[in-house]
């Protein structure tokens, strides 16, 4: 027989020795091969079965199908082995570290997976009359109260579904402010090589010319170079901090003071508020608005595709131009303030991000993640996660190159090169190793300023131990990497997949099943 990455394949449907034919199942061990569920059932079988009834006549008319559906019937064990086996093949949270850097994905407490099925927050619908989700808008309008305390700005922007999002709503608002000053002519947003890489797109996207600031020798901005370029064409800069070198941009006050003399505005991506969280107020770093991604820092799952949720929160010159609606307390309890309602008190705004409020069950979940830990135990989530990022970043540096080692402790996160690898090996050799070693791979080839870089953020929810394991793991793989160990190159060599070939599945993948016969 010869022997393949999905399981063992006999070279001949012959028996051996008198016996059986061989059969290829594709299973390895107790995980087993999985077809596609078109491969499983066909469209002529149900797994129910059902009397013919009298169909008395349609109310559908032109809109009755005039086609089979096309859907396979499967039986009830057919259906929930499918999608179990399917699930088995999958990485999660629950299974291990998931060491993706600039992603934050920390255990989500099942404490606030309860409190958002609660009934009032996982049946609310946004078209209900106000006079009936008083208990929901309390808990919107006290999550905004503790994002703006956290932060120390003035206002918060609840309804961006999130991080990118949460983005052009800031810039939206940057927009208006300078629109209503009679300087909608800066068209420039400043983005330095250190921040993420939806920054650029979001402002282009939203009309401005974006200009690169290079980072410095220790992976911070070059703060010379942006207030040299500074201009009265310069609308405002996004600035990332922490940055993606996992570092702290010390000079981010400076840099505020600067861009706010020259007349523009300053956006940070909050995205990694995790690693200073409780520790740094933004406001007081002269930031103009601020997304803050729920999924990363205050536990919402994360991946997938969402939900997310990405409130902005807004300083006291941006204010107001912020979206609509957001909740206001009256005498009587809670209201959305919307536009047939905002009256001369928020007359400037640049508009609606989203039809509705925002994600009810992101919110809920945000709001027990915070009253769980009170602002001591926030405090904490971000020394936690600078600890374990630290003890990371120095356990590997000396089998990795970590380029920023030098530049101070990291924050979120720790970064390694493919500087010192065997000619031949790269960083997704590496990457893919992991995999053998139990692992779900860090994030590859980001930021761009790190030529093959290997992001890691272990976040504050892993243990000593679960540290210990994973770098025992990445130190076993990086020494044969630095050796020139070949096998690398095909890894991984345990996982139900053998290695795809990316860039095709990325250019050219097959998203619809097509029966082959058809």
């Amino acid at each position: 027989m010869t022997i393949n990455q999905s399981g063992w394949k006999p070279t001949s449907p012959e028996a051996k020795d008198g016996g059986a034919p061989a059969t290829f199942t594709g299973n390895r061990a107790l995980m087993l091969e999985e077809a596609l569920i078109f491969e499983i059932g066909d469209a002529e079988t149900t797994g129910v079965d059902f009397a013919e009834g009298d169909v008395a006549g349609s109310r559908l008319g032109d809109l009755s199908r005039k086609d089979p559906i096309g859907l396979p019937g499967l039986s009830e064990p057919e259906t929930v082995r499918h999608y179990t086996r399917l699930s088995r093949q999958n990485y999660a949270i629950d299974l291990g570290l998931f060491p993706l850097g600039s992603c934050t994905m920390k255990h989500n407490p099942r404490l606030n997976e309860k409190m958002a099925r609660l009934p009032g927050f996982s049946d609310v619908h946004p078209l209900q009359p106000v006079d009936t989700v008083q208990g929901a808008l309390e808990v919107i309008h006290q999550l905004a109260h503790w994002l703006v305390t956290l932060t120390g700005m003035t206002s918060v922007a609840m309804s961006p579904k999130a991080g990118a999002h949460g983005e052009l709503c800031g810039i939206l608002a940057i927009k208006a402010a300078l629109e209503k000053r009679g300087e909608g002519h800066r068209k420039v947003i400043l983005v330095p090589e250190s921040a993420h890489g939806t920054n650029p797109a979001t402002a282009a996207f939203a009309g401005f010319s974006v200009e690169d600031i290079p980072a410095t020798a220790d992976g911070r901005v070059d703060t010379a170079a942006l207030k040299a370029r500074l201009g009265p064409d310069v609308a405002g800069v996004m600035i990332t901090n922490p940055n993606t070198c996992g570092l702290f941009e010390r000079d981010l006050k400076d840099i505020s003071d600067a861009v706010h003399a020259a007349g523009g505005y300053v956006y940070c991506d909050g995205a990694n508020f995790n690693a200073i969280v409780g520790r740094v107020r933004p406001g007081d770093l002269g930031v103009d608005a601020m997304h803050i991604n729920l999924h990363k820092t205050f536990s919402t799952p994360h991946g997938g595709g969402g939900p997310g949720s990405g409130p902005v929160v807004f300083s006291e010159a941006l204010t107001p131009f912020a979206p609509l609606p957001f909740v206001e307390k009256t005498g009587e309890g809670f209201r959305l303030v919307e536009e047939e309602n905002a009256d001369d008190h928020h007359a400037d705004s640049f508009g609606r991000m989203v039809a509705f409020h925002g994600q009810m069950g992101m919110f809920t979940r945000a709001l027990t993640y915070i009253l769980s830990h009170g602002a001591d135990g926030l405090r904490q989530v971000a020394e936690d996660a600078v600890l374990n990022a630290n003890y990371v970043l120095r356990s590997l540096e000396s089998t990795l190159d970590a380029p920023f080692a030098k530049s101070g402790p990291c924050m979120h996160e720790a970064i390694f090169s493919d500087e010192n690898l065997a000619e031949g090996i790269s960083t997704i050799d590496v990457a893919k190793a992991l995999i053998d070693e139990g692992f779900h791979p860090m994030t590859m080839y980001f930021p761009l300023v790190v030529h093959g870089a290997m992001l890691v953020e272990p976040t504050e929810t892993e243990s000593k131990a679960a540290l210990d394991q994973f770098i025992g793991a990445l130190r076993s793989v990086a020494e044969r990497a630095k050796a020139g160990d070949q096998s690398l190159k095909t890894a991984p060599h345990f996982a139900p997949r053998a290695r795809l070939d990316e860039t095709l599945a990325a250019r050219k993948p097959v998203l619809v099943w097509k029966d082959k016969v058809a």
